[in-house]
C-alpha cells in the first residue's frame, strides 16, 4: 500500500502541472462516480492527507485513495485497466485500482491534519496521548492506527521499530514514556528519510530490516511473520529489539 510520502510525490508531480485554476474538461474510465458534476469545475487546490489524495473544487473534494496496490500515471496511459482519468486542456492524471470518494463537507471538519505524519500541523503531543490510552495495544499495531499516525504503513513500522529497538510485540502501556517519545519522533524522522530516498530511487537500498531475505548475516537471528491485528508481514530481531509486556 502507497504510504505517506508516496502521496507526497503524488503531489509534487501534480503540482508541477499547475492545474489549480484550471476546469476538468473530460473524464473517463471504469468508475462510478458523477462525472456530471466534475466536468467543468476549477481545481482550487491540491492537498494530501496521509494516504488519501485530495482535489479540491469549489463545494467538494475528490479523494483518491490507491489502496494495496493502486497506482497513478501522469500524461501516460498503462496497460492495466484504467479507472479514472481527468482531462485537462493540457495535462492528464490516470488512476488504477483506487477507492474514489466525493467528499462535500469542509475538510477541516473531516480529517484532523494533526495527525498527519507528513504535514507542518503534525502533533507529537497528540500522537502520545492517543497511544497512552490504548495501553493494551502492540506497538505493530498503533503504528498502523491511522487515527495516531495518519500515513504510517507496514514499511514505516518496520523500520521504526527496528531504529528504536522495540519489538512489535510489545505492549505500549508497559513501553517507558521516553521511548514512547522516542518512537514518536522516528516515525516522524522515518517518514521524511522514507520520502528523500524515495525521490533518489534508493528507498530499497536503505532498508535495515524489512524485506530481509535469507542468507543475508547483516542482522542475526532475524524473524519474518504476520502479527497484530492485521496480520501484517513483519519483520524484526528479538535479539536486539525489546519487548516490554
Amino acid at each position: 500500500m502507497p504510504e505517506g510520502p508516496i502521496i507526497v510525490i503524488l503531489k509534487e508531480e501534480v503540482d508541477a502541472l499547475h492545474l489549480v485554476g484550471k476546469k476538468v474538461l473530460r473524464i473517463s474510465g471504469t468508475n462510478t462516480i458523477d462525472d456530471d458534476r466534475i466536468i467543468g469545475q476549477k481545481v482550487l487546490a491540491i492537498k494530501t492527507y496521509g494516504k488519501n489524495f485530495l482535489i479540491c473544487f469549489e463545494y467538494f473534494t475528490l479523494r483518491v485513495h490507491l489502496m494495496m496496490f493502486g497506482t497513478y500515471a501522469i500524461n501516460q496511459r498503462k496497460e492495466t485497466k484504467l479507472q479514472l482519468s481527468l482531462q485537462f486542456e493540457d495535462a492528464e492524471l490516470n488512476f488504477y485500482t483506487t477507492s474514489l470518494k466525493i467528499i462535500d463537507e469542509d475538510l477541516d471538519d473531516v480529517y484532523d491534519w494533526k495527525s498527519d505524519i507528513m504535514a507542518e500541523a503534525w502533533d507529537p503531543k497528540a500522537a502520545l496521548k492517543k497511544i497512552q490510552a490504548k495501553p493494551k495495544a502492540l506497538a505493530a499495531d498503533v503504528i498502523l492506527d491511522q487515527n495516531i499516525f495518519t500515513g504510517a504503513g507496514n514499511i514505516i513500522k518496520n523500520e521504526v521499530l527496528y531504529r528504536v529497538k522495540i519489538h512489535p510485540l510489545s505492549r505500549v502501556g508497559a513501553i517507558p514514556v521516553e521511548k514512547l517519545k522516542e518512537l514518536i519522533k522516528e516515525v516522524r524522522n522515518y517518514s521524511f528519510d522514507f520520502l528523500k530516498w524515495k525521490k533518489a530511487k534508493v528507498l530499497t537500498k536503505n532498508f535495515k530490516i524489512y524485506e530481509h531475505k535469507p542468507g543475508d548475516d547483516k542482522i542475526k537471528g532475524w524473524v519474518k511473520e504476520p502479527l497484530g491485528k492485521g496480520k501484517r508481514i513483519t519483520y524484526y530481531n528479538p535479539e536486539t529489539q525489546i519487548k516490554y509486556e
